[in-house]
C-alpha cells in the first residue's frame, strides 16, 4: 500500500504541475491562479486585489507603505482590499520554485455569508476597529484541505461548475473564522469604516485621473474628512493623495511599459498636467527617470510576464 502524499506535498506537486514554468497562469476555476518563479526577484509594483494567497514552497515579501509583510511555506496572506504594493520573491531556485496559489475573493460573496450566518444566529466574531487590509497568517488543516479539493476539480472539469462555488463558500468562511477573519468580517460590513473606506478606494481606483478633493471623497463615504483620513492610512498605511499619486505612477510604468508610449504622454493620460512635476514624482518613487526606469524594468521582465499580468500576493 503507497504511503499517502502530505497535503502540503500535494497542493506544491499541483501547483507545479499547472503552472510548469515562471510566470502567473490562469485557470478553469474563476479568480484561481498559480505562480512561479524560480529566483528570487527585485520588488516589483503590484495592484493587490482582495485575495487570499497560499505558499506551498519559497517565500516572498510584500510591502505596503513602510511596512512588510513576510511569508512562506504554509502561510498566507489576506488581502481585503485593493491596495498598491511592492511583491519581492525572496526565496526561490530552479530546483525549489516558489509555488503559490491565488484565490480572488467578493467581499460581496462575504457579505452574502454573514447575512447568513446572521438569519440562522451564528455567533459573530468580535469586530476590530479598522486595521492594516493585508495581514499574514498561518494555514490551518481545514483551509489546506479546501483549497486542496478546489485545485484537484481541474482534473475533473465536468465537476467545476458544480462545486467549485461550494468550496468557494466553505473557503470563506474558513477566513471569516480563522485568526484574522475578522479583518474581513469588517470589510464587509456596510456599518463598518473598513467598508466606508473601501468605497473610497474604488472610486479613486476609478476616478485616480481626475483631481480629488477630500470633502467630496468623504462626503461620498459618507465619513468626516478627519475620520476618513484617519481610517484611510490605517487600512491603507498611505493618505488619500498618496493613494491616489501611487496609482498614477504605477497605471503610467504600464502604459510605458505595455502600450510603448512616451513619458509625457503617460503622465498626461494618468492627471499630471507638468511633465516636469511626474518625472520628478516618477523618480522619487522608482528611484529612477521614467524612461530609464522602464528599460531596467523590461529588461528584467524580460522572458518571464508582462508587467501589469496578476501576480501572488
Amino acid at each position: 500500500m503507497s504511503t499517502p502524499i502530505p497535503p502540503q506535498d500535494e497542493i506544491a506537486a499541483l501547483i507545479s504541475r499547472h503552472a510548469p514554468r515562471t510566470g502567473d497562469f490562469t485557470t478553469a476555476i474563476g479568480n484561481l491562479t498559480f505562480h512561479r518563479q524560480s529566483s528570487v526577484t527585485e520588488s516589483l509594483f503590484h495592484a493587490a486585489r482582495p485575495s487570499v494567497a497560499i505558499i506551498a514552497q519559497g517565500a516572498k515579501d510584500v510591502t505596503l507603505g513602510t511596512e512588510t509583510f513576510h511569508y512562506s511555506r504554509m502561510q498566507y496572506l489576506l488581502t481585503s482590499v485593493d491596495l498598491p504594493v511592492q511583491v519581492r520573491v525572496v526565496e526561490a531556485s530552479e530546483d525549489k520554485p516558489h509555488l503559490c496559489v491565488v484565490l480572488g475573493i467578493d467581499i460581496a460573496d462575504v457579505a452574502a455569508l454573514l447575512d447568513s450566518e446572521s438569519a440562522s444566529g451564528a455567533a459573530q466574531q468580535k469586530i476590530l476597529p479598522a486595521t492594516r487590509g493585508i495581514s499574514v497568517s498561518d494555514v490551518s488543516p481545514d483551509l489546506l484541505d479546501a483549497m486542496l479539493r478546489l485545485v484537484r476539480l481541474l482534473d475533473k472539469p465536468g465537476e467545476i461548475a458544480a462545486l467549485a462555488p461550494l468550496i468557494r463558500r466553505e473557503l470563506t468562511y474558513r477566513l471569516l473564522n480563522g485568526p484574522v477573519g475578522a479583518r474581513l468580517r469588517h470589510m464587509a460590513l456596510a456599518s463598518s469604516q473598513s467598508h466606508q473606506v473601501a468605497q473610497a478606494i474604488d472610486w479613486i481606483k476609478h476616478h485616480y485621473a481626475q483631481p480629488l478633493r477630500i470633502e467630496h471623497l468623504a462626503g461620498m463615504a459618507n465619513m468626516s474628512m478627519s475620520s476618513l483620513h484617519h481610517h484611510f492610512k490605517a487600512i491603507t498605511a498611505m493618505t488619500p493623495m498618496q493613494y491616489q499619486k501611487l496609482l498614477r505612477l504605477q497605471e503610467a510604468r504600464r502604459l510605458m511599459l505595455v502600450e510603448q508610449i512616451d513619458a509625457g504622454t503617460a503622465g498626461y493620460r494618468v492627471g499630471y498636467a507638468s511633465e516636469s512635476q511626474f518625472s520628478r514624482e516618477y523618480s522619487r518613487q522608482f528611484g529612477r527617470a521614467p524612461m530609464r526606469d522602464v528599460g531596467q524594468v523590461r529588461a528584467q521582465l524580460s522572458g518571464t510576464t508582462a508587467y501589469g499580468t496578476p501576480s501572488a500576493a
